[in-house]
């Protein structure tokens, strides 16, 4: 038992690791023994875990993947409605990224296309939910759901993009939403959510 916890740890750290590397550097620039020296593993350990630098990336964005479908789960089920829910889950996320560069590091992995065919996931999400908010009458009359999704997703990209960095990246999710909700939402949804 003592053998897999030493495991599982080597492999937290490489993680950690690399997600640091990843997120100072980007991850064309990191190199294998940069993650090395960052979490003082041998190289055979790492290979023991990784057969490469690739592989960790991909087990980042699975990392980052399963984060951002969890908080999906809890957020939709909470019963809200669907603008509300957009809103509460950005605004999550935008707090567990700052913190965690393990998710962050998968999240720009996969925005970037690197280790998946699908991208990050968010466009879609927002947009499911500025088109439920439409069906429930929340959106302003004339705002297609489609297009607010897409100004949402490049302003909340541009939240991280932006700042170069995830320090202060709730309060600049709440900035968006300010603009875009005063925007997109109906007066009256306004008032209530206030």
């Amino acid at each position: 038992m003592p053998q897999q916890r030493r495991a599982k740890i080597t492999r937290r750290t490489i993680l950690a690791a690399a997600a640091e590397e990843f997120d100072a550097v980007g991850y064309e620039a990191t190199t294998l023994s940069t993650v090395l020296r960052r979490s003082g593993i041998t190289k055979g350990a790492f290979y023991f875990h990784f057969s490469s630098k690739e592989a960790v990336a991909e087990a980042l964005v699975r990392q980052y993947e399963q984060a951002r479908d969890e908080m999906w789960r809890r957020w939709t089920g909470r019963g809200l409605d669907p603008l509300s829910t957009a809103v509460g889950l950005t605004r999550e996320a935008a707090r567990r990224l700052e913190h965690d560069v393990t998710l962050r590091a998968g999240l720009l992995l996969a925005c970037r296309h690197i280790c998946t065919d699908v991208g990050d996931g968010w466009e879609e999400m927002l947009d499911e939910l500025l088109r439920r908010s439409a069906e429930q009458g929340q959106l302003r009359s004339g705002v297609d759901p489609g297009e607010a999704a897409r100004v949402l997703f490049s302003a909340l990209v541009g939240t991280h993009t932006i700042g170069m960095n995830a320090a202060g990246m709730p309060e600049r999710v709440e900035a968006v939403w300010r603009v875009v909700l005063g925007g997109v939402a109906r007066e009256d949804w306004l008032l209530v959510s206030g």
